[in-house]
């Protein structure tokens, strides 16, 4: 039996589409992110690009505990479990976070 995270395909957008990580994100449509982000998931076996940790499950509480200022992110920030890191100079990809993690590498890191 596949994993959830095994049984990515690509969108019906461009059906047959497998990218050459990483990409520019500044360059991509947002079905393209969504993309991008589903194949990291899977490239990384489920696993958090920053933690470590499984993606299907929630930030382990070592991220969850640090103080976040919310106010610095956009609203809906977390409505979405599962972000596509960026950096943020370069715009190229660099894997797939749960979105607290994002919130801490952007707060704490910059990044």
């Amino acid at each position: 039996m596949m994993e959830w995270w095994e049984e990515w395909e690509p969108s019906e957008e461009v059906p047959d589409k497998i990218y050459d990580l990483p990409v520019d994100y500044d360059e991509l449509e947002w079905w393209e992110r969504r993309d991008v982000r589903k194949q990291y998931i899977k490239e990384q076996q489920n696993m958090c690009f920053y933690c470590d940790e499984r993606l299907d499950q929630d930030a382990p509480e070592y991220i969850t505990e640090k103080r976040i200022d919310w106010d610095l992110f956009p609203s809906g920030f977390l409505d979405h479990p599962i972000h596509l890191q960026h950096d943020h100079d370069t715009g190229m990809t660099e894997g797939a976070v749960h979105s607290y993690c994002n919130a801490v590498m952007w707060q704490y890191e910059g990044r």
